[in-house]
């Protein structure tokens, strides 16, 4: 026989019973988290309902119903492009600013040193130098047009530039003779024969070409980087990967569970699985980087275009010396090739070269050279932008770890017990992926389709490969772009025509300003061996170098 106090007893455990198993199947605290999730849902169970309408989530009791599984695929693809971009703005803005940098610099520094030089040689020779500038006005708008991507042939513009100087020259030097068109070009024939301007020409080819081949490859490096970074952050998830995402992030909402989230291991999984494509790309990323490095060593170094472009007023100026004493020699061995031009007649201007050159020549003060291109240094640049290229290698394979913590998606430190594993609460088995496409085929969260590689990642593989490829050129001083195919060992072209890593010349890559010879004959010797109408130029360029080189020793 039950006793009273049995029965109440009895009563009391079905109560608290029926209590405990109301509050399990209560939805109050989805519809809270949801709201604060920003969901605008038109209907959010009280209480969990039978699951068989789900198609991504467990399919028993749950607090979803279709239309918040369908909302929450949506949020999961939009929550997934918005943290790949979160975790890819870093370096995209690093390539976007460092190249923007750069770039800057490098123009800066052309305009800069045309500049210095026009200043400097109207300062010096005056009306001769002004009635023939357009000769360096060519070699600098030649030298931007090359560095901004035209199809300029570094070599050939320099020899073009040193023969038309020669014919400049020796028609002022012999202005007592008329000097056709047709003898001009018999005189550039003789160039190399001549050396006329010494050893300055050779040196400065092999420096100028070397460092405009970097710093042109370098930027354009930098833009590639740019561009794959902006275009591989751009994710489009296929729809396994959204519902994996989906699984991952928003199911524990439909188990009643929203504040518990992924374990670790899991979401490394579904990442892995999602990313795949990008984690392809790390190779020829890491490749790209490293040859990125090399060329940043050539311009701290010897490919240094700031220390090879500063000077170029002066070294021009002391090939311009160099001509002034083997003039006589210059004048005698084109005469005996050419023939003797004409005489001409004394006219006003030949008489009054010398005139010309004392009224202009005033020494140039270092004071007046520009200021410093983009208001830093090459070396400045360098070091900055080798540190952030070192911080990006094996960026696309760390992804996922990366996005896989606990201020982002998943549980942290928190117990392996008390994390979601697609499932329900609990600890996550399967093993963690490799990174790459080949990897996934046993991806237990993705389905990825292994056989088929994302032919838009494939695109910036082969577009890093070629840009790749440029940049070990440019460590070696080649400009690829003037290669010859027909003999591609030979290394014609732009560049020293090395095929492996090329000792450093000295002589070639000197970047100190060049020590100029003072006048030692004065204009009583020079007389001697020049026509009278022609003693000024030569005098007052001796003047003018020695001046240079006194004040920039």
């Amino acid at each position: 026989m039950l006793t009273p106090q049995t029965v109440i007893c009895t009563f009391s455990l079905l109560f608290v019973a029926a209590g405990a198993d109301l509050k399990a199947r209560n939805c109050s605290e989805v519809r809270e988290a949801c709201v604060g999730k920003g969901f605008g849902f038109a209907h959010v169970p009280l209480q969990e309902i039978p699951g068989d309408h789900l198609r991504v989530c467990p399919q028993g009791n749950t607090c979803c119903t279709q239309e918040m599984e369908d909302k929450f695929g949506q949020q999961s693809k939009q929550d997934f492009e918005n943290l790949v971009d979160e975790m890819s703005h870093e370096l995209r803005s690093t390539f976007v600013s460092r190249h923007k940098r750069f770039d800057e610099f490098f123009l800066e520094l052309l305009e800069n040193t045309e500049r210095s030089l026009n200043e400097m040689f109207v300062r010096t020779y005056g009306k001769p130098y002004m009635q023939n500038s357009e000769v360096f006005e060519n070699l600098f708008a030649e030298l931007k047009r090359y560095y901004t991507g035209g199809n300029v042939n570094l070599e050939e513009m320099l020899n073009d530039f040193w023969s038309r100087l020669l014919e400049r020259m020796f028609t002022l030097l012999n202005s007592q003779y008329v000097i056709t068109e047709d003898y001009l070009e018999c005189i550039s024939k003789y160039t190399d024969q001549l050396k006329p301007f010494g050893d300055v020409p050779r040196k400065l080819k092999a420096q100028v070409t070397r460092a405009f081949i970097a710093a042109r490859t370098f930027v354009q490096g930098l833009s590639v980087g740019r561009e794959v970074a902006q275009r591989v952050s751009k994710v489009s998830s296929a729809p396994v990967c959204i519902r994996a995402l989906t699984k991952l992030l928003y199911c524990p909402f439909c188990q009643g569970m929203p504040a518990v989230k992924p374990c670790k291991n899991y979401c490394l999984n579904v990442m892995k699985g999602c990313l795949a494509n990008q984690a392809d790309l790390d190779p020829e990323w890491n490749q790209y980087i490293d040859a990125m490095l090399l060329v940043a060593q050539r311009l701290e170094g010897p490919f240094n275009i700031e220390s090879v472009m500063e000077p170029i007023d002066v070294k021009i100026s002391e090939a311009i010396m160099n001509m002034q004493d083997n003039s006589a020699q210059v004048t005698y061995r084109v005469f005996q090739g050419c023939g003797e031009p004409k005489a001409a007649g004394m006219t006003r201007s030949t008489r009054g070269v010398s005139d010309v050159f004392n009224a202009r020549f005033r020494p140039y003060s270092p004071e007046e050279r520009p200021t410093t291109a983009a208001g830093t240094s090459l070396d400045r640049l360098v070091v900055d932008i080798k540190e952030k290229l070192k911080l990006s290698k094996k960026f696309w394979s760390s992804l996922p770890e990366a996005m896989c913590v606990e201020e982002r998606v998943t549980a942290g430190n928190t117990s392996d017990e008390e994390c979601w594993n697609g499932h329900t609460r609990g600890r996550y088995f399967p093993e963690v992926q490799k990174d790459g496409l080949t990897n996934q085929v046993n991806n237990p969260e993705v389905g990825v389709d292994i056989t088929r590689p994302d032919t838009f990642i494939r695109q910036q593989i082969m577009a890093l490969r070629v840009m790749t490829n440029k940049l070990k050129n440019a460590y070696n001083g080649n400009d690829i772009y003037f290669q010859d195919s027909s003999d591609e060992g030979s290394g014609s072209g732009s560049g020293s025509g090395c095929t492996e890593v090329c000792p450093t010349d000295t002589d070639d890559v000197t970047t100190e300003a060049p020590v100029v010879k003072a006048d030692r004959s004065g204009p009583a010797a020079d007389s001697a061996l020049l026509h009278a109408p022609s003693v000024a130029l030569p005098t007052m360029l001796a003047l003018s170098a020695l001046a240079l080189h006194r004040q920039w020793r």
